[in-house]
C-alpha cells in the first residue's frame, strides 16, 4: 500500500502575505496543488495534507482541486517531525510505503516519484531519500555516501566539516518510508536542538543507528526539488516551470515564437500547428485547435479557440471561438461569447453573452451584450446592443443575413428579420420583419448662418465667411462667363 503526506502548515512569513504560502498561484495552479497534481499522478490515492497557518483557505482549497485529500491540522508548527507524527496519529490504518512531500515544490515531475518509489520497494529500503546535486549548496543538508556510493547520513551545514561543505548533493526534503520504522522512529524523536523542534531529518539518523537499510535516489533535475520561501524565489520557479512547459509544447508540434515571453498553464492543452506569438499568456482551461494563431499580445483565460482561427491583441475571459474565425485586434470577448465558423470580431469590439454565427461579422468599434447574431449577418460600425434598463439584461436577436447600419442602437428586447436591413443612425425599438428596412431617425435640417450669429469672432465662423465669399465669387464668375459670349453673339 502507498501513501503520501504533504507538509503544508508553514506561514511563510518571508512571502510577507496575508495568503499561505503553499496557496500562492504558479502558472494553472497552486504550489501545494502543483504538489497534489504529481503525487496523484504517481502514487494515487488521496493524500494527507497537514495545515497550520491559513488551514481554513487551504482547507477550502483542498476541497476544490483534491476533494478526496485528507486534510490534518497541526496546532502548533513544532517541526516537520511533529507532522507528520500527526498525520500518522490521525491516520492509524496508514501501513506499506508512506512518501512525504513538502507542499511548496511544485516543479516535482510524477516520473522522479514513481522512480523514487520503485527505488525505495524494490531494495526493501526502511527509508529512501530523494536527493539532487546543485551548483551552490550553501545553506542545505549535505548527503555523505561512502566509498561505494551507499548512503551513510544527512549532515546539516552548521554540523559540516569542511570537506562535507564541498558535497554538493543535498537532501530535497522529500522521502519515501516504510510506515512501520516510520512510526517506530517518530516515538523516539526529540525536541533537544536550537529551535526546540522534532525534525524529520533524525528520524533518517535514528534509522541508521539502528542499522536500518537507508538509500539515496539521486533526482535527474535539481530544479526539481526547489522551492519558494519569498516572493523572488516564487518568481524563478515560475520562469522554470514556463520554459519546461514550453518546451514541451513546442517538442509535440507547436510554434511558439518567443518563449521568453509566452505563458501557458499547465491547465492548457494546444493542438499540432498552433502559432503562439510573443506576449501571449494563455490560463485556466484553454483550448488552442490545430494551426490556430493566437497573439501576439493576446491573454486568453478559459477560452476555446477552433481550429485555424486566427486571435490578435485580444482579451478574452470564458469564450468560444469557433473554426476559422478571426478575431481582433484590440478585442475584448467576456464570459458567454461564442463565435461561429468563419465568424469575425473586429477591432475595438466588446462582446458578452454573445452568440455570433457561421459567415457573421461586427468588424468595427461595437458592443454587442445579450445577443444572438445569425449566419452571415454583417454589423455596420459603431453599434450598441443596449441590454440593460437599469434592472435587467435582455436580449436582442439579429437574424441570418441581415445588414444593419453604421451607428445604430438595437434597444433590447428587440428581434431583427432575417434578410432585413436597418438604416445608419436608426435606435431601432421595434421589431423590424425579415426583408423590411427599419429606419428610426429625425429628419435632417441645416440653419443657415447659426455659426456666424451664435459664435462670432471664432476661427469656425472665420473659416465659414471664407468659404461662403469663395462660393459666391465661384458663382459670379461663373455668370459672368455665362453671359460674355451671348453679347458677343
Amino acid at each position: 500500500m502507498r501513501n503520501v503526506i504533504i507538509l503544508a502548515a508553514g506561514e511563510g512569513k518571508r512571502m510577507k502575505s496575508a495568503l499561505p504560502k503553499v496557496l500562492h498561484p504558479l502558472l494553472g495552479r497552486t504550489l501545494v496543488g502543483h504538489v497534489l497534481a504529481a503525487a496523484e499522478e504517481a502514487i494515487g490515492g488521496a493524500a494527507t495534507v497537514v495545515v497550520g497557518h491559513g488551514g481554513e483557505l487551504v482547507r477550502a482549497h483542498l476541497e476544490q482541486v483534491a476533494p478526496a485529500a485528507v486534510p490534518v491540522t497541526q496546532i502548533e508548527q513544532r517541526g516537520t517531525g511533529h507532522a507528520v507524527r500527526i498525520a500518522l496519529d490521525e491516520t492509524p490504518e496508514l501501513t506499506g510505503t508512506v512518501v512525504v512531500l513538502g507542499g511548496d515544490t511544485p516543479l516535482l515531475r510524477a516520473e522522479t516519484l514513481s522512480a523514487l518509489v520503485h527505488t525505495h520497494e524494490s531494495t526493501k529500503a526502511a527509508a529512501t531519500v530523494l536527493t539532487a546535486e546543485v551548483d551552490d549548496p550553501t545553506g542545505l543538508g549535505r548527503i555523505v555516501r561512502n566509498r561505494g556510493g551507499e548512503f551513510v547520513a544527512i549532515v546539516e551545514e552548521r554540523d559540516a566539516t569542511p570537506a562535507q561543505r564541498g558535497i554538493r548533493e543535498i537532501n530535497s526534503g522529500v522521502y519515501a518510508f516504510d510506515a512501520e520504522r516510520l512510526r517506530e522512529m517518530l516515538g523516539k524523536l526529540s525536541t533537544d536542538n536550537d529551535q526546540g523542534e522534532e525534525y524529520l531529518t533524525d528520524v533518517i539518523g535514528l534509522l541508521v543507528e539502528a542499522g536500518a537499510a537507508i538509500v539515496a535516489h539521486r533526482a535527474p533535475d535539481a530544479t526539481e526539488t526547489l522551492g519558494a520561501n519569498d516572493r523572488a524565489q516564487l518568481a524563478g520557479l515560475r520562469a522554470l516551470l514556463r520554459d519546461r512547459i514550453n518546451d514541451e509544447w513546442m517538442r509535440d508540434g507547436v510554434a511558439i515564437i518567443d518563449p521568453s515571453t509566452t505563458w501557458i498553464d499547465v491547465t492548457v492543452t494546444l493542438a499540432r500547428d498552433a502559432v503562439i506569438e510573443p506576449n501571449t499568456h494563455l490560463r485556466g482551461a484553454t483550448r488552442i485547435g490545430e494551426g490556430a494563431v493566437v497573439g501576439p499580445d493576446t491573454s486568453l483565460v478559459d477560452v476555446v479557440v477552433g481550429d485555424g482561427a486566427t486571435v490578435v491583441r485580444t482579451h478574452a475571459l470564458s469564450s468560444e471561438i469557433g473554426p476559422q474565425a478571426s478575431v481582433g485586434p484590440f478585442a475584448y470577448l467576456r464570459p458567454g461569447t461564442r463565435l461561429g465558423r468563419k465568424s469575425k470580431i473586429g477591432t475595438f469590439v466588446e462582446t458578452k453573452a454573445a452568440t455570433v454565427g457561421d459567415g457573421a461579422k461586427v468588424p468595427h468599434l461595437s458592443y454587442v451584450g445579450d445577443a444572438e447574431i445569425g449566419e452571415g449577418t454583417n454589423i455596420g460600425a459603431a453599434s450598441v446592443f443596449v441590454n440593460y434598463d437599469g434592472v435587467q439584461k435582455r436580449r436582442s436577436v439579429i437574424g441570418a443575413h441581415a445588414r444593419t447600419g453604421a451607428d445604430n442602437m438595437f434597444v433590447a428586447p428587440v428581434h431583427i428579420g432575417d434578410g432585413a436591413y436597418t438604416a445608419a443612425g436608426s435606435v431601432i425599438t421595434k421589431d423590424v420583419p425579415p426583408g423590411a428596412l427599419g429606419v428610426s431617425r429625425a429628419q435632417q435640417r441645416n440653419i443657415e448662418g447659426w455659426v456666424e450669429r451664435k459664435r462670432p469672432g471664432t476661427a469656425a465662423a472665420q473659416a465659414a465667411r471664407d468659404a461662403l465669399a469663395r462660393e459666391q465669387n465661384h458663382v459670379t464668375q461663373a455668370q459672368v462667363a455665362d453671359v460674355g459670349p451671348r453679347d458677343e453673339q
